[in-house]
Order: C-alpha cells, then structure tokens, then sequence
C-alpha cells in the first residue's frame, strides 16, 4: 500500500467519521426533552410552528429552533399599593397581591411584551374602578366580595394574553390620619348615641311597667267592686223576694238585725267603752229584740 493509498483511505474514514457526528449532531438537534414545569415555543423560519409539552419532543433541525422557554409555574406579582377614591369621596391606599400562571404560552410572547407590568397596571385600574363604587363601610365590611370582583375583571381583562388569575388579594386598607380621625369622633359619637337610646328605652319600659302596674291595681279593684255590687244586688234581691213573700213582718226583721248588729259593733269596739244613744233608739233596739224574740 503506497502513502497515497494510506492517505485516501485516511481521508475517506475521516469524511466518515465527520459524517457520522453531524448525524448524531442532527439527532440531538431534533430531540427536545421538556420538563415538567415548563413548554417550549418553537419557531420554524421566524413563525410560530408548534408548542412543546413536557416529555420527550422531537423538531426538524436547522429549519425548526425553540425560541421561548415558558414557565407554567404560578407566579407571584410583587405587592403593590395604589391610590383609590370611594363612592362617599375617601381617600385610601389599597395594597394588593396578584398570582398568575401562563396557559397558552404562545399567546403571552407574542402579544405582550411585558407580562408582569401589564398584569400590576391592569389590576391597578381594576382596583381603582370597584373601590370607587363603593362606600368606605362597604370596602372594610365586604371584602371577600370586592376581591371576587377584582379577579372576574381581572381575569377577563388578561385573557387575550393566555394567563390565568388564581388569586387577587386585598392585603391591607390604609386611610390618612385626619380620615381615623374623623372615623373615631365618629364612632365616638355612636356609642355615645347607642347609650342614650339604651338609657331612654330602659326609662320608657319602666314608665310602661309602672302604667301596666296601674292599670293591674285599677282593675283588680274594679273587680273587687264589681263582684261587692253584685253580692249586694244579690242579697236586696233576697230580701225582696222575702218581702214578696212574706209581707211586712221580713222587713221589720232584717231591720231588727241590723240594729242588733249596730249595737254588737258599738259595744265590742276597743276604743268606745261608753255609748250614749237618744231614748228612742233605745226603745227601737228592744222593739228589735223582741221581734228577733218572736222569730226565734
């Protein structure tokens, strides 16, 4: 074998060798392995060809190149506090939180360039617009209802961009100085209101008791009167049907009684140990005895 030959053949496993490595090199040009939390935008002459999932991917090299290497990991905005005016014209400062994750990466580099700028100017807007429809009582009181409605906005608002919202949060809700001011007067003042209303209606049911109290005395003692008029009625009632019957003689009885029942009172007080009575009476009261007498 002359040097020429050693040489052809040299140059010929060379060809081959040199062969064989842009093949391999080929090869791994068009394999693609994509993790999990990422998909890769492929481009194929300067325009948009295919998106790569996670796995094992393969592309035509030289003609295809993955140009964008997208998280799918959800992100985090960097808290933000913006200016907002109430519906009742107050002033306050509304720290906020955004959490995003890209969906549909070929539609976030192709038509925003600045994903996290626009996502905290969108919000900031947002915020602005759902304070101003509400009171400052209604901001601190419903909450949860008001980040609701930021992130439906929110939502809507990015998606053109191929971007999810999974969280909006209101952190904190900061008023100036003269505005807690003006709140704890205010406050003050509703406490000083709420003890005197407490205070009137205790005066006013204790008037209301005492009038029930009254107006219990009162019947009862109607009751009471009702019920001695109607014993009386009862018993003239008696003493009529007795006169029906039996003439003169009943009356004079009843009358006798009552005298002798005058005359037992008069003797058995403590404080009357002498009775003077005119003489007429004193023959009235043996008239009576005598009928009683007779009675019996």
């Amino acid at each position: 074998m002359t040097e020429q030959d050693i040489i052809n053949m040299l140059s010929s496993n060379l060809l081959y060798l040199l062969g064989a490595a842009f093949l391999v090199f080929i090869i791994f040009q068009g394999v693609r392995i994509v993790p999990q939390s990422e998909k890769y935008v492929v481009e194929r002459f300067g325009r948009l060809h295919a998106v790569l999932g996670p796995g094992i991917n393969f592309i035509i090299p030289l003609l295809d190149r993955v140009a964008h290497k997208i998280s799918i990991l959800e992100r985090q905005l960097p808290n933000a506090t913006q200016d907002a005016i109430t519906k009742d014209n107050v002033l306050v400062q509304i720290d906020t939180s955004v959490f995003y994750r890209i969906l549909e990466p070929e539609k976030t580099v192709y038509r925003i360039r600045d994903v996290d700028g626009a996502i905290a100017t969108t919000v900031a807007g947002i915020v602005r617009a759902e304070i101003g429809k509400m009171d400052l009582d209604e901001v601190q009181s419903n909450r949860a209802q008001l980040i609701s409605q930021i992130q439906h906005s929110v939502e809507s608002a990015v998606d053109d961009w191929g971007i999810e919202v999974t969280r909006a949060e209101i952190l904190d809700v900061n008023l100036d100085q003269a505005t807690r001011d003006a709140m704890l007067q205010q406050l003050n003042a509703e406490r000083a209101r709420r003890a005197q209303v407490t205070e009137a209606e205790g005066k006013k049911r204790a008037v209301e008791l005492a009038a029930d109290a009254e107006l219990y005395a009162a019947e009862q003692t109607a009751k009471a009167r009702r019920i001695e008029a109607e014993a009386e009625a009862f018993a003239t009632e008696v003493v009529a049907e007795a006169i029906a019957k039996n003439g003169i003689e009943a009356a004079q009885y009843q009358v006798a009684l009552k005298q002798v029942e005058a005359l037992n009172a008069l003797g058995g007080s403590n404080g009357s140990q002498t009775v003077v009575l005119p003489a007429n009476a004193l023959d009235a009261f043996g008239d009576a005895f005598k009928m009683l007498k007779g009675v019996k």
